[in-house]
C-alpha cells in the first residue's frame, strides 16, 4: 500500500475508490481554515492515525478543495517518496486482528532523511471524523456503531455507512520535523519522540472534537456516592438529624439523580436538526467570532465557557454553535425551575445538569453537587455556566454571582492535572425573544414563572423579525495562570480534598469580575444598539431621520477610532442603512411632515431600547462621561478632564464592568480626547480643550452623547444628596437604597424618563457598596452608615460640572423631601 498509488493503474484504482465513496460521503475542513502554514518551497508528509484507505481518500480531497499538496503525490525532495502521507500505526483487519508491522516503513525513511541530510519536512497531522458521536465506556452497541479511532474495517465500513454524511477532516498545524530531532539524536529515539509528539495531538484533537468517554450514568452516580466527601456528608446528616445512614445515604441519590445529566447523541443530533430550522426560521442569520482560538486551546484543557445571560435560548444556541463548528457540546448548569416535564428530560439529554437556585443550609447536596462538578472538571467534559446566575432584564450585565466560580476554583485547587481555561462569551440579539415579558417586568409586573406553556408563546412570537444574533468568543482566562497572578505561592500549600484557603473568597471575587469585564470586552454592536444609543438620548425620542444617520456615522467612527478591545465586533453598514434595517425590524417608526422625515419612538418601543441601549453602554461609557464635563463648562485642560473622569471611573467600573485597569486610563482619557477633536466634536486651542459653539450640530452630537450615561451621573449625586440630607450615621445601607429608589422613580415621572432601570434597586446596591469599598462610606456595628468629611465638596463640585443646574436643584429639593417626611425607608 505504500506505493499503490502512484502508478496509472493505482491511480486509476484510487480515483474509482474515491467516486464511489462521494457517492455517499459529504466532508468538509474543521479548524484552522485555509492556512496550516504549509510552506510550498519544502517537502510535506500528511500523518493519519491509523491505516485506512477511506481517511486518506478524504483527507486527498480536502487537500484539493483547499489547494494543498495532494498526499498521494511525491513530496518535494530531498525526500525520494511515491506519495506524501504515512500512516501512524499498523493497519487492522477486517475482525480487528492487528497487523505484526508496528511502525510505517515511510515514516523511518522520513527520518533517516531528516537526519543524515537536515531534511525541512512538514509534518501536519490529518484527522478524519466520522460522524462526531463520543465512545461510551459501557455500551457495546453503541461503540459498534461510533466512530472509533481504532476500528477494523467491518467498523469502518459501518462508520461510512452511518456517519458518511457527516465527514470531518482536521488539519493540524504543520509541525516542521527537525524541531522534534537533538543533534546527535540516535533513530529509535527519534521514532518515539515523533510518534509521541504525534500521538498526544491526535488523542487532544480528538477529545476536542468528540469529547471524552461518556460515563454511563447510573455509574458516575454510583461513584458520587462511594466518593470520600460524600459519604463524609452522609454521615454527618445522619448524625445531626438523628436518622439511618441508609436513609441520609437514599437522599444522598436522590439529589445526585436531581442534578446528573444524561448526555446523549443521539438528543444532540435531533437537537441540531431542530434547532438548524428553528434558527433559520427565527433569525436572518447567525453569527459567530473569534471561534478559531478556543478551537485551538480545547486540545488538552478543561474549557469553562462564561456566556451573558439574555434569553432562555442562550443554553441551546452556544451548544449548538459549537457542535456545528465540530467542538464537543459542554454540560450546561441549568436552574432548577427549569427541569419541567418533557422539557426537563429533553435537556437533560442534551447536556444540561440542574441546579438549585440555593444551597444554603443543606451541606448533603453541597457536598453532592462539589462531587459532581469535580468529576466532570476530571473527565475533561467542557462545562457552561452563567455567572449572573439568571438573565438580565435590563441589557446590563449582572453582578456576577460566585458560588460556581468558587465550585471551580477549589476543585482545580484539590486536582490540579487538567489545565482550566474559561472562555467568556459575548450573546447579542437584535431582538431578544422574551421581549415582551422583559417589557411587562420593566414596567413593574411580576417575574412570571416558567411553564411548558411557555414554548406556545415563543412560536407565537414567530411572525415578528429578529434579524441577526452574535456569538463572540472573549480572550480565554487560563486559571492557573490567574492563580499565578493573585496568589503566587499556591502550588506550594498543602491541598485537600475539602481545601478552602482564606484568600479564596477575594480571589473569586476577582475572577468573576474578571470575567465579566471579559464578556463585556466581546460585545457585538448591532444595527439597533447603535440606533437605541442615539434615539434614547434625544429629548422627545425624536429625531430626524438626516441627523439620525450623521449621528450613527459619527457613534460608529468613534467606536472604530479608539475600540473598546480587539474582540469589539461593529457593524459594516452606513449609518442610514442601520435606520432600514430598524425599521424594516418594526423597531422604530417614520412620521412626515412638508420638511422631511422623521424617526421617532413611541413608550413601548422606548421602554426595550433601553435594553438594547444598555448591551453596550459600557462601549461609550469614557466619551459619553468626557462629553459630559462640556455640558455646564466651555473649556477645561487636559488635566482637568483627567482627573475628573479618574474621579468618577471607578464607579462608573464598577457599574459597567469597564475593562480598563486606573494605572492605564490616563492613556485612554487622552486617546478620546484626540478622537473627540478627531471627529471635531471638541477643539483644541490656546492649551485648553473646548467644546463647539452651543448652536453647532457638533455640540448638538456632542450633548447626544453625554445623555448617554446622564442618568447613572444622576442615580450617583442621589445617594450623595441623600446621605447629605440625613444625620451622618442615622441610615442603614437598606434604608438609603429603599429612599434611593423611591426618590428616583418620583424624578422619572416628574421629569418623563422612559427607563425603568432608573431606579433599579439593584444599581444602586451596587453604587453603595462601592462607596464603601473607596472608604467613602463605612458601618458601625448596627449597619449605620458614616460618611467621610468633605463629601459635600467632592459631591457638588463633581455635580457642578457633569449635570445641570435644573437636575441638581430638582434633586436636592426631593432629598429634602425625604427627609422631612420623616417616614421609613420602606413607606419612604
Amino acid at each position: 500500500m505504500s506505493s499503490s498509488y502512484s502508478s496509472l493503474f493505482g491511480r486509476l484504482r484510487f480515483g474509482l475508490a474515491r467516486r464511489l465513496l462521494y457517492l455517499w460521503a459529504r466532508s468538509r475542513r474543521i479548524g484552522e481554515g485555509d492556512d496550516i502554514g504549509i510552506d510550498p518551497q519544502r517537502p510535506v508528509i500528511y500523518v493519519l492515525p491509523y491505516r485506512s484507505l477511506s481517511d486518506l481518500i478524504v483527507a486527498d480531497r480536502e487537500c484539493v478543495r483547499a489547494g494543498l499538496p495532494r498526499p498521494v503525490r511525491a513530496p518535494l525532495p530531498p525526500l525520494d517518496e511515491r506519495e506524501s502521507y504515512v500512516f501512524l500505526s499498523h493497519e487492522r483487519s477486517w475482525v480487528g486482528r492487528p497487523d505484526p508491522r508496528a511502525q510505517s516503513p515511510r515514516l523511518g525513511k522520513v527520518l533517516d532523511c531528516a537526519l543524515s541530510d537536515s531534511a525541512d519536512v512538514q509534518l501536519v497531522p490529518v484527522t478524519v471524523f466520522w460522524g462526531q458521536s463520543p465512545d461510551s465506556e459501557s455500551s457495546p452497541l453503541k461503540l459498534l456503531f461510533a466512530w472509533n479511532w481504532v476500528g477494523g474495517r467491518l467498523r469502518k465500513f459501518l462508520a461510512i455507512l452511518l456517519q458518511g454524511r457527516k465527514v470531518r477532516v482536521h488539519f493540524g498545524p504543520q509541525v516542521p520535523l527537525h524541531t522534534l530531532l537533538e543533534p546527535g539524536m540516535d533513530r529509535q529515539r527519534a521514532i518515539r519522540r515523533v510518534n509521541r509528539v504525534l500521538r498526544v495531538h491526535f488523542r487532544q484533537q480528538r477529545a476536542a472534537v468528540v469529547g471524552p468517554e461518556l460515563v454511563h450514568r447510573r455509574t458516575l452516580l454510583k461513584g458520587l456516592l462511594h466518593a470520600p466527601l460524600v459519604r463524609e456528608a452522609i454521615t454527618r446528616e445522619a448524625s445531626e438529624k438523628g436518622i439511618d445512614e441508609s436513609k441520609a445515604q437514599a437522599m444522598a441519590s436522590r439529589y445526585a439523580n436531581e442534578i446528573a445529566s444524561d448526555f446523549t447523541y443521539t438528543i444532540i443530533r435531533f437537537l441540531e436538526v431542530v434547532l438548524s430550522w428553528f434558527w433559520n426560521k427565527l433569525y436572518d442569520g447567525i453569527r459567530v467570532n473569534n471561534i478559531k482560538p478556543i478551537q485551538d486551546i480545547a486540545r488538552g484543557n478543561e474549557i469553562i465557557y462564561v456566556p451573558c445571560h439574555r434569553s432562555h435560548i442562550d443554553y441551546l444556541l452556544l451548544s449548538y454553535l459549537l457542535f456545528r463548528n465540530s467542538m464537543t457540546p459542554p454540560h450546561i448548569a441549568a436552574g432548577i425551575n427549569l427541569n419541567m416535564p418533557v422539557i426537563g428530560g429533553i435537556l437533560r439529554r442534551g447536556g444540561a445538569f440542574f441546579m438549585r437556585r440555593s444551597f444554603k443550609g443543606n451541606q448533603l447536596y453541597t457536598a453532592v453537587f462539589n462531587e459532581y462538578l469535580h468529576a466532570l472538571f476530571s473527565r475533561g467534559f467542557p462545562v457552561e455556566y452563567f455567572i449572573e446566575g439568571g438573565r438580565s432584564r435590563t441589557g446590563r450585565m449582572l453582578s456576577p454571582k460566585t458560588g460556581m466560580l468558587a465550585i471551580t476554583l477549589r476543585s482545580f485547587l484539590r486536582s490540579s492535572r487538567r489545565p482550566i481555561v474559561f472562555v467568556p462569551v459575548y450573546i447579542g440579539y437584535e431582538r431578544v425573544l422574551e421581549g415582551r415579558t422583559y417589557l411587562g417586568e420593566l414596567r413593574g409586573q411580576a417575574k412570571k414563572k416558567e411553564s411548558v406553556f411557555d414554548i406556545f408563546r415563543v412560536l407565537s412570537a414567530l411572525k415578528l423579525p429578529f434579524g441577526q444574533v452574535a456569538v463572540n468568543f472573549g480572550e480565554p482566562l487560563a486559571l492557573a495562570d490567574f492563580l499565578d497572578r493573585e496568589q503566587p505561592g499556591w502550588r506550594n500549600q498543602s491541598m485537600g480534598p475539602d481545601y478552602r484557603p482564606a484568600w479564596l473568597n477575594d480571589t473569586t471575587n476577582t475572577l468573576a469580575r474578571e470575567l465579566t469585564s471579559g464578556i463585556s470586552a466581546a460585545a457585538d454592536v448591532n444595527p439597533v444598539n447603535m440606533v437605541a444609543l442615539v434615539m434614547l438620548s434625544t429629548a422627545r425620542l425624536a429625531l430626524d431621520e438626516t441627523s439620525l444617520a450623521r449621528s450613527l456615522d459619527h457613534y460608529k467612527a468613534l467606536l472604530q477610532a479608539v475600540p473598546y478591545s480587539g474582540g469589539v465586533t461593529l457593524p459594516n453598514i452606513s449609518g442610514q442603512e442601520m435606520i432600514e434595517h430598524v425599521e424594516a425590524m418594526q423597531m422604530i417608526d417614520r412620521q412626515s411632515d412638508a420638511l422631511g422625515e422623521i424617526m421617532r419612538l413611541d413608550e413601548p418601543q422606548a421602554v426595550l431600547m433601553t435594553y438594547y441601549r444598555n448591551n453596550v453602554l459600557h462601549l461609550v461609557a469614557l466619551p459619553a462621561l468626557i462629553a459630559c464635563l462640556f455640558q455646564n463648562n466651555p473649556r477645561m485642560t487636559r488635566e482637568q478632564i483627567e482627573r475628573l473622569v479618574m474621579g468618577i471611573y471607578p464607579y462608573l467600573q464598577n457599574e459597567l464592568f469597564l475593562r480598563w485597569k486606573e494605572e492605564h486610563l490616563p492613556e485612554v482619557i487622552q486617546q478620546w480626547i484626540d478622537s473627540l477633536i478627531a471627529q471635531q466634536l471638541l477643539r483644541e486651542a490656546d492649551g485648553q480643550i473646548q467644546r463647539p459653539d452651543l448652536s453647532s450640530p457638533e455640540f448638538v452630537m456632542l450633548s447626544l452623547l453625554s445623555r448617554s450615561i446622564i442618568q447613572i451621573l444622576e442615580r450617583f449625586y442621589m445617594v450623595a444628596a441623600l446621605l447629605l440630607n440625613f444625620p451622618n450615621g442615622s441610615q442603614t445601607a437598606e434604608q438609603l437604597e429603599a429612599r434611593c429608589t423611591v426618590m428616583a422613580q418620583r424624578l422619572s415621572i416628574l421629569h418623563g424618563l422612559n427607563a425603568p432601570e432608573f431606579f433599579d434597586k439593584t444599581l444602586f446596591r451596587q453604587f453603595i457598596q462601592r462607596l464603601t469599598a473607596e472608604q467613602v462610606l463605612s458601618a458601625d456595628a448596627e449597619g449605620r452608615l458614616s460618611y467621610v468629611a468633605g463629601l459635600e465638596d467632592i459631591a457638588e463640585n463633581t455635580a457642578k460640572r457633569v449635570l445641570s443646574a435644573e437636575v441638581r436643584l430638582s434633586i436636592r429639593q426631593v432629598a429634602r423631601s425625604a427627609e422631612g417626611s420623616g417616614k421609613p425607608a420602606s413607606a419612604a
